[in-house]
């Protein structure tokens, strides 16, 4: 091996594994891996090779490959940001011999990014691919170590900002006692052309995509709570679905509660369009937004003169929805006074506008929305009891959106598509943190926050990358990671200034007990003596702590005399 290209020690990866098995998980710095059986890939190739033949399932597997490239080349650039280009260049190589893939002897590396040359040379022994490919078909006379190939060319692509084509110029799987590759730009190579298809992730159905979400988008900017954009699959969003389809095929007056962003006028459109209302019109009217000596106006119109400044007739909301639904978004916030014109809208099908003398027939279907108690209201003389009667004939709970666990993830990928397309990115979706940090949050504004998260997302990550947690919640502080020692057992690795903390302590010489026994006290001495709050500042349980002294009592009985 070339001495210039010897790998650095690779501590700061292995410290950046992190095995977390009560949760289910292992983590490579913000990626979540998969510990997989080679023979469960090898039955994936197999399956692959057999059902779409080995030219797609190349393709395939080289794409997959490739995009596992892109990410690593990403983390790589991230965790040796501070080392020299070569230093950053062979985490690829070391990770590749981490996650088992190959053992990867580098032979040949020259490139220039500025200028975009790179020839580099490659030795892999053990390749697991060209093994599995072996042991399955025997010895072949093409190369098959897709997957790596495929990574290889990924890596290599996303520090040169252009294509680096990798090929097997020797194979394990063809008889060879090792793999031997071989990488430059694809231009490079006289049969490069052949190969980009192997690479090619701007088809034309993925424009027409594309296209497609751009029109979404633009609808949904014209329409903001279209009915197709509801989105989920758990029960109770189903149950809510449910009931909503059930009502659209009826004339009933719907109530929709739920807390405040779970999307309760989405929903009311959707029980519009899902009805025989639907070619006629849908107006919305928040009764929260309007000044209680307006809404009487809004809702059921004014004649001229009706009050000064009233200089021409207005029909109000309820003739504008005439034939269609009018939803009525905070009913519970309608001042007492509308109330009792609404409820006699609804009993006569009937309005009068304000300053008028005749009353005028409607055909309007009602939806209303709160996110109060009406029963508490009724009782605190805020609402009327005979109103309530009739808006809650048929009431629909909208779930939070932390009790949607499952619709979190469909949900984030909609909204991501649609915004992507609004603000012209193109991304690669959520990174792995990203989309966990999404399940855990707690979501007190439900949907409406979950869509402000993923479009500020969409804006802060920069074009083709993906949204990561630091995108999404920019104020998160870093949580401490776990990972493996020398030896590849598991161990904590906790922050920096703990690690300092700890270097302090060992260099001081202090005895564990003597330490033990300081922290103790001073715990005790900064909640004054309070021992639950002394238990809380050290981590610790009460009866813990209490016996932890009590201990130290019993085998130094001075202790107890100096105080």
């Amino acid at each position: 091996m070339d001495p210039e290209l010897k790998y650095p020690a690779d501590a700061d990866l292995r410290r950046l594994l992190r095995f977390a098995p009560d949760k289910g998980e292992i983590w490579l710095g913000e990626y979540r891996m998969l510990l997989l059986h080679t023979a469960a890939l090898t039955a994936l190739r197999q399956d692959l090779i057999n059902s779409v033949g080995p030219e797609h399932a190349r393709r395939l597997l080289t794409r997959m490959g490739s995009s596992a490239g892109l990410r690593d080349a990403e983390f790589a650039k991230k965790t040796r940001s501070d080392r020299s280009l070569n230093e950053m260049f062979l985490v690829g190589p070391q990770l590749h011999m981490l996650e088992g893939a190959a053992r990867v002897t580098p032979l040949k590396m020259v490139f220039d990014v500025a200028a975009g040359s790179f020839e580099g040379e490659f030795r892999w022994d053990d390749s697991w691919e060209a093994y599995a490919h072996r042991q399955k078909y025997g010895v072949v006379d093409e190369p098959v170590c897709w997957t790596l190939l495929g990574y290889a060319s990924g890596y290599t692509t996303a520090f040169m900002g252009r294509l680096i084509l990798f090929k097997e110029v020797a194979c394990a799987a063809c008889g060879a006692d090792h793999c031997h590759i071989v990488g430059r730009p694809i231009e490079n190579w006289p049969d490069g052309e052949a190969h980009r298809q192997y690479f090619a992730d701007d088809s034309l159905l993925q424009k027409i995509e594309a296209l497609s979400l751009q029109v979404e988008a633009l609808t949904s900017t014209l329409e903001p709570a279209q009915g197709g954009m509801l989105v989920g699959a758990s029960k109770v969003f189903r149950r809510a679905h449910e009931l909503m389809q059930r009502a659209a095929k009826t004339h009933v007056t719907v109530l929709l509660t739920g807390e405040t962003g779970v999307g309760k006028e989405r929903f009311a459109r959707a029980l519009h369009e899902m009805s025989d209302r639907a070619h006629a019109p849908f107006v919305a009217v928040n009764c929260a937004a309007l000044p209680a000596e307006l809404i009487e106006a809004e809702l059921f119109g004014v004649e001229k003169g009706a009050y000064t400044g009233a200089h021409a007739t207005r029909a109000g909301r309820f003739e504008r929805a005439d034939g269609g639904t009018l939803f009525l978004d905070e009913v519970g916030e309608l001042p007492l006074p509308a109330q009792a014109k609404l409820l006699r809208v609804l009993q006569e099908s009937e309005i009068e506008r304000l300053g008028g003398e005749t009353t005028r027939k409607v055909n309007v279907r009602l939806v209303a929305a709160t996110n109060v108690d009406l029963d508490d209201a009724v009782k605190s003389g805020r609402f009327r009891r005979d109103l309530l009667y009739r808006l809650n004939i048929y009431p629909i709970r909208i779930p939070p959106l932390r009790e949607r666990q499952t619709d979190i993830e469909p949900l984030a990928q909609n909204m991501l598509a649609r915004f992507s397309a609004l603000h012209h990115k193109r991304l690669a979706g959520f990174g792995d943190r990203a989309m966990q940090a999404l399940h855990r949050y707690d979501w007190p504004g439900n949907v409406r926050e979950l869509e402000n998260l993923v479009e500020r997302g969409v804006i802060l990550a920069s074009q083709g990358d993906t949204v990561e947690l630091e995108h999404l919640f920019p104020n998160q502080p870093e949580v401490a990671q776990a990972g493996l020692d020398h030896r590849g057992q598991l161990v904590e690795v906790t922050p920096q200034q703990h690690q300092e903390l700890c270097a302090r302590i060992v260099d001081s010489g202090i005895p564990l007990d003597a330490l033990e026994a300081q922290v103790l006290a001073l715990a005790v001495e900064r909640s004054l003596g309070n021992l639950s709050g002394a238990a809380r500042l050290v981590g610790m349980t009460r009866p813990q702590l209490a016996y932890r002294l009590k201990r130290r009592l019993a085998d130094d009985p001075t202790e107890e005399g100096d105080r």
